[in-house]
């Protein structure tokens, strides 16, 4: 049992493997530049779908302000990048504001090294602190989903007004250069393109090595009975906090990807509506499956890209469409219903298809005889 264990553990990551190479080697040859800069900036929302995944899927706490997480990854390497600037100059958005003196929280983000693990570092301290003080009080369900709502609104409208310091409405755009390397241009996309990739095969390993084993199931066990397992000896705060630190980290290195692909970060990543669509990605994929999670941000993203593009007026229709669809019709997502439904179809099919060999068999014949007369 051992041996098969680890088997399906070296073919899992076989094909994690396999498909990372694919994507890095032989997609960008048949996408143009502009697809594939949108595919890059879909496998960065489907790293933030794996950290919401975690959280939900198997620890059972549904959050609906991830994006505050993602926002601020996106700002903190932003700040790195829009301090590219001759020693002595600002930001060119802090002159048209009036600002005189670099704010002291910025100058820390001089630094790359700093700006790399503020990105996961600031959104991990911030969800364990908000995390903390929502557990212990033993708040959870509907209740923890509204406070994380109106986390999101306080940070959406903070950083909405603050013009002199984030350039309020507009966020962090223009960047220029990294390492001297022009941000916008296409070897420079490529290498993000890649980072994301890589960076989304490590996300997936991680949260599949959180769920799996003991670990794993003392989640599920929170998620399905919190108080059997206070009561069995364990603290459920702790690792809810644990996990709620980690997923924010997740969002956040997600954040830092997409505001390098897309070239700028603003409030809008932190509003209410942007949230709840990562919770639609992941019911969309299959909760507690992970890849579900991933196959959700991609399906969903290029579906509304697509609509978007092709009905430009009434798209949003046909994602609240998709949405209840999939909550009253398929309740597990698409990963979920293929585990349970799609599979036992496929038996019964197999089952239809050896029933005729059975009625001709004669010894079947026989005592079916036996048993009219």
């Amino acid at each position: 049992m051992r041996w098969k264990g680890r088997r399906l553990i070296l073919i899992e990551v076989g094909v994690v493997v396999a498909i990372a190479l694919i994507l890095i080697s032989i997609v960008p040859v048949l996408l143009s530049g502009f697809r594939l800069n949108l595919l890059g900036r879909f496998l960065s929302l489907a790293i933030v779908a794996l950290g919401i995944d975690l959280i939900w899927g198997y620890t059972g706490l549904l959050s609906l302000g991830h994006g505050i997480f993602f926002g601020l990854g996106g700002y903190a390497i932003a700040m790195h990048l829009k301090l590219q600037v001759p020693p002595g100059e600002l930001p060119d958005f802090m002159e048209l504001y009036g600002v005189t003196e670099l704010p002291w929280f910025w100058t820390p983000f001089y630094s790359f090294p700093f700006a790399v693990i503020a990105v996961a570092m600031v959104p991990a301290i911030l969800a364990g602190l908000l995390g903390y003080l929502v557990f212990r009080n033993r708040i959870r369900g509907v209740y923890f989903s509204i406070l994380t709502q109106a986390a999101t609104i306080i940070f959406f409208n903070f950083f909405n007004g603050q013009q002199g310091l984030f350039n309020g409405t507009n966020g962090l755009i223009d960047f220029t250069t990294l390492f001297g390397a022009t941000v916008s241009d296409t070897n420079t996309q490529f290498v993000f393109y890649s980072l994301t990739v890589l960076f989304l095969a490590a996300s997936y390993a991680l949260c599949r090595w959180l769920t799996s084993g003991r670990f794993g199931r003392l989640l599920i066990a929170i998620r399905d009975d919190e108080s059997r397992v206070r009561f069995s000896g364990y603290n459920p705060i702790d690792f809810k906090v644990l996990v709620f630190a980690v997923s924010g980290a997740i969002a956040g290195i997600a954040g830092a990807l997409y505001a390098l692909q897309s070239g700028s970060v603003s409030p809008r990543a932190m509003d209410i509506a942007f949230s709840i669509e990562m919770v639609i990605w992941v019911a969309v994929g299959g909760r507690a499956t992970l890849i579900g999670a991933i196959l959700g941000a991609l399906l969903v993203n290029y579906a509304r890209a697509f609509l978007s593009e092709q009905f430009a007026e009434i798209w949003l229709l046909f994602q609240g469409a998709l949405f209840l669809i999939v909550v009253t019709v398929l309740p597990d997502g698409v990963v979920g219903w293929f585990r349970t439904q799609g599979i036992q179809l496929f038996q019964r099919r197999q089952q239809i298809a050896t029933y005729p060999s059975i009625e001709e068999n004669s010894e079947v014949q026989h005592e079916r005889q036996n048993f009219r007369n």
